[in-house]
This record gives structure tokens, sequence and C-alpha cells, in this order.
């Protein structure tokens, strides 16, 4: 029977990524790379003479990622991904709760814990302007006390990993949207962190840097398997599936599952997925009569005047009687796929909700009850 670092593994080589360790993670308090026990996180919001109301942005999270994992986060926007992120890196303050990283304290030991990472946010500026790719690499390196010699080889093995070489000499300010995000990725990775916080790190990238991106975290995490860490926010289904080791999936402020990407899929059912593109207005009562067919969810109407069923369907007659069902008068299909439970499925089934669907925030008044 295979094990989820099996999984991992097999995966991995079929896309033609290096084999995976298999080290047995220790998760424990003293030595997981990240270590976050009843985090929450509370701001206050709108002004006194309406009533004092706190935003829940972080409710309770209990998190372990063991040294030598490329662990997701994954949720809709306002789940507290990024909150929870700034607090892991010292630059937010928890409400309640204890967060180690690289087994130091993050509000008593936050200097020990600046000097073992490195962060990066999608979207950040990439540095002074009027520096070059290269004078701003060696800038960076130096705000975390690297040597000279050690400084000028890192920096020309990152020009060449995500391909700056060409623009090594050029101003930052004259730098594409794509090529200042391979900058800001790479500093990044100056003072050669124990441990990486990647905040949405490929947003508004092109495809092709995107893939220099994941490509050299590939290879940046088997140089020294079980030393290096990496814990990634993304939006892409895709990237987290094929980058990471584990994912946690986050709502609302708290932690719904985690698991191996594998592992996550198996949480909802074997059916196949069928996906069936409709005239809106459509009835589709009768295909949630099928026997072995589940309604999933449906998606609002597009401009095209259409909208989508998104269907579970089991084995058997399933797949028959609903492709009878679509044959009713009446029924003008415009697209029908299917395809066997993917990521994004399995996030929709426990979040309810996809990916960019935004949700207002949770408010708590005082005295009690939300808003």
């Amino acid at each position: 029977m295979n094990t989820d670092m099996d999984l991992l593994q097999d995966r991995r080589l079929s896309e033609g990524g290096p084999a995976a360790p298999r080290p047995t993670l220790d998760l424990s308090r003293e030595r997981a790379a990240v270590w976050v026990k009843g985090l929450t996180r509370t701001f206050e919001a709108g002004k006194r003479k309406d009533g004092k109301r706190t935003v829940t942005a972080v409710a309770g999270i209990d998190l372990a990622i063991g040294r030598g994992e490329l662990f997701g986060i994954l949720g809709p926007n306002g789940a507290g991904k990024t909150t929870t992120m700034k607090i892991l890196t010292t630059l937010l303050y928890p409400t309640t709760g204890e967060v180690r990283v690289a087994g130091y304290d993050v509000v008593l030991k936050a200097r020990d814990v600046r000097r073992r990472i490195g962060l990066v946010s999608g979207g950040d500026n990439a540095g002074y302007g009027i520096l070059t790719v290269r004078e701003s690499l060696w800038m960076f390196s130096q705000f975390y006390g690297v040597p000279q010699a050690e400084s000028r080889e890192r920096s020309e093995m990152l020009l060449d990993r995500l391909a700056l070489r060409e623009k090594a000499d050029e101003r930052v300010n004259r730098l594409s949207t794509g090529f200042k995000q391979r900058l800001n990725f790479a500093r990044g990775f100056m003072s050669d962190p124990e441990i990486v916080f990647l905040d949405e790190p490929t947003l508004g990238l092109d495809v092709e840097s995107a893939r220099h991106v994941r490509l050299f975290l590939r290879d940046w995490m088997a140089e020294r398997p079980g030393e290096r860490t990496v814990l990634l926010t993304t939006h892409y289904m895709a990237e987290a599936d094929e980058l990471c080791d584990r994912i946690a999936i986050i709502d609302r402020g708290k932690i719904l599952a985690t698991d191996t990407p594998q592992g996550l899929r198996q949480i909802v059912s074997a059916d196949r997925r069928v996906e069936v593109e409709l005239d809106a207005g459509t009835p589709i009562d009768a295909l949630s009569r099928i026997a072995g067919v589940r309604v999933l969810r449906v998606t609002p109407p597009t401009e095209r005047g259409t909208f989508a069923v998104h269907l579970g369907v089991g084995e058997g007659r399933g797949m028959r009687a609903v492709l009878d069902s679509l044959m009713v008068e009446g029924r003008a299909v415009h697209n029908l796929s299917t395809h066997d439970p993917s990521l994004e499925d399995v996030f929709v089934a426990i979040v309810g909700r996809g990916l960019d669907e935004t949700v207002a925030p949770r408010i708590e008044v005082e005295g009690g009850g939300t808003a």
C-alpha cells in the first residue's frame, strides 16, 4: 500500500521533477520548521461612535510544518492567508496563541526568526529603480550580512537559475512586470534562508516566468533535502498540486483540512466529475433526481447566455442517465466534459465556493453575536 510520501514521489517522477526525499517529519514544537497553536488575530473596525466592532482574520489555527516540506495554504480571498503569513514572518503580532518558526517564538525572538527566513510577496516592489538587477541583489544580501564573496556567487547563481542574466545590468525601473517579479523572487533567496515564505509568488507572472520560479523551487529544495522549508500561498490550484508535499485549506480564519494533494482528493468521493454547459434558464431538476448523480454547484450565467452545471456521477448507469436526461426536448447542450476529481473539486467541496469567490468578513460585535 502506498504511503503519502510514495504517492508524492510517484507524482513528481511522472511530471519530470526531481525525486522527492522521504524524511520522517518531526512535527514537534521544538523541531518543526513552523509550529502554531491556538493562533488568533483580530482587528478593530468601524468608528467608535458606531460601536466597537472586531474583525476576526484568524480564528484559532493549529499548524505544524516539518523541516524539508514544501507546504501550501489554499483559501479564498479574505480567508486569513496573508494575515497568517505576516504573523509567521514577524510583521504582525498575534492576538493570542503561540507561534514558533525555526524553533523560535515569533514575538519573543523575532530577531532570531528574521535571520533564518526569507519572504517573497507577489506584486511587491522589486527594489530601488535606479539600481541594476545585480546591484539590487547585492543590496539585499547586505541587509542580512552575507559576506561579499558569498553574495557574488549567490547572485550569479540566481541570475542564471531565474533567467535574469540578460537583465543583470539593467536598471530595475526599466524592467517589465515579469522580470521585476523574478527579481523580487530572487532577492528572497539571497540570504540562503532555512525557511522561505512565498505569498502569491507567481501573481501576475507570465507562463514562462512562472515556470522558471517553479523549477527553481524544486531544485532549491532538492539540493538540501530535509533542511530547506517552503510555505507557499497561491491562487493557482495546479501550482499547489504540482509543488506541494502537503496542503492546508483555510477559510474564515480556520484550517478546514490538511493532507497531501492525493489525500485531499480522497476526501471527496471517487465519482466522475461532469460539467455541462446549458442555455440560461434551462431546468435542471431532472438531473438532481437521477440515482447516483449529485448536483455539486451551478455557476452564474455567462455573457453568452449559458451557465454550467457541475455534477458528481457515480459508477454504473449514472452517466447514461445524465445523457438521456440532456436529450429531453428543450435542453441545448453547448458543452459536456468529464474528469476525475481535482484539487479544485476538493476545495469547493470543503469550502463551498471557489478561490476567487469573496465572502464578507465576519464581524463580531461587542456584547455577542455577529454582523
